[in-house]
């Protein structure tokens, strides 16, 4: 989250907290049924939850997690019986599948837009499959335009100072998405008292996917044709062993930590995502017409976030969506501005590609293209 955001929550958050209160509390007690509904002891997380305002409509047991001090002890006022953890949204102390929903009122537009992926990774990741997602966030004020970050100075802030994110509902509905959720609803609401832009309400699931691990200055974006169901379940790309791209990626010099896309993207600036997001048992389950559609979000996903270059993890997905002639090697088409390596599968079930000659795509696909001759 933005750090001169959260100072600024840190000192001015009593205030905030006299001026602010609950909005649609309908739709907070919807929530809170849906999430009573899956077990009598089902955990909800109230994520960014500010001076704990939603956290006595939310129902119980409830976690609230805030990044400003000053919040977090409002929250433990509003609602003694919570367990309330001062941390980031973006890094959530938490197991697997530790919560069965998650609210989160405004918070996540404090995050600069590119980070917004990464951070609804950690939100899939603490939600089993079927948990509920409830998420709101400032749209741009004619409720269309173009996602964008602005300052106080545009956002008309009566607390100046913090950074906020304007969304495109559109942007927003294919971001979330990609991190693993179906959508249920999406709400444009207009305008109220508390508010002086259009709020964005979105419901949805968690389903049994592997959210898109990416984020700004990626000098290598690593795109799988389909995440398997094991590597869903785990929450991790090509997670089996018998899968060599973790281990090419390794001798290629290219990863710091094993089967971790969080600091693949983090510490070694190497994004993951598929060409196809739907988690299957074998990638023969999936058609050309599935490898097609893929092709147009991963374009969209390269125009916004412009990695340096992406590498196709699997020959025939590119052959089945773009050129049934392609071989491996950087590739005539680009996704929006980023050149295009396409290398073989890292399957062991791919015995004619070795080790060795993975490593050498990899490399060469992040020493990138090299000048036009």
């Amino acid at each position: 989250m933005d750090r001169p955001t959260i100072a600024i929550y840190d000192r001015e958050g009593a205030t905030y907290a006299d001026r602010r209160g609950v909005q649609r509390p309908e739709r907070v007690r919807a929530f809170a049924a849906a999430v009573d509904a899956t077990g009598p002891d089902a955990r909800r997380l109230d994520l960014g939850a500010g001076p704990g305002h939603y956290l006595p409509l939310l129902g119980s047991p409830a976690v609230a997690v805030d990044a400003s001090a000053t919040m977090t002890a409002l929250a433990r006022t509003a609602a003694p019986s919570a367990a309330v953890v001062q941390a980031d949204l973006a890094q959530l102390p938490f197991g697997r599948a530790a919560f069965a929903g998650v609210w989160a009122s405004k918070a996540h537009q404090h995050l600069p837009a590119a980070e917004l992926p990464l951070a609804l990774a950690e939100v899939h990741r603490v939600l089993p499959v079927g948990g509920r997602f409830d998420l709101t966030v400032f749209a741009a004020p004619d409720g269309a335009g173009t996602t964008e970050e602005v300052s106080d100075d545009r956002s008309g802030d009566d607390l100046p100072g913090r950074l906020f994110t304007w969304w495109n509902p559109d942007h927003l509905r294919t971001v979330v998405e990609a991190a693993g959720f179906g959508i249920d609803a999406l709400d444009l609401v207009a305008a109220r008292h508390q508010d002086a832009h259009p709020r964005i309400e979105i419901s949805a699931t968690a389903l049994r996917a592997l959210p898109d691990h990416v984020g700004p200055g990626m000098r290598l974006l690593c795109c799988g044709l389909n995440p398997s169901l094991h590597a869903a379940d785990a929450g991790v790309g090509y997670v089996t062993g018998s899968n060599r791209f973790w281990r090419a990626m390794a001798a290629a010099g290219l990863v710091t930590f094993d089967r971790d896309p969080r600091r693949l993207l983090l510490h070694d600036r190497i994004g993951m995502t598929d060409l196809v997001k739907r988690a299957t048992a074998r990638a023969d389950e999936l058609t050309t017409a599935d490898y097609r559609e893929g092709v147009p979000r991963l374009e969209a996903l390269c125009r916004w976030l412009q990695p340096a270059a992406v590498a196709i993890v699997g020959l025939a997905g590119w052959r089945a969506a773009v050129d049934r002639k392609a071989t491996t090697g950087w590739q005539e088409r680009r996704l929006g501005p980023t050149p295009v390596y396409v290398l073989p599968s890292t399957s062991g079930l791919n015995a004619g590609t070795s080790l060795d000659d993975l490593v050498a795509h990899l490399r060469a696909a992040a020493d990138g293209p090299g000048p036009p001759t």
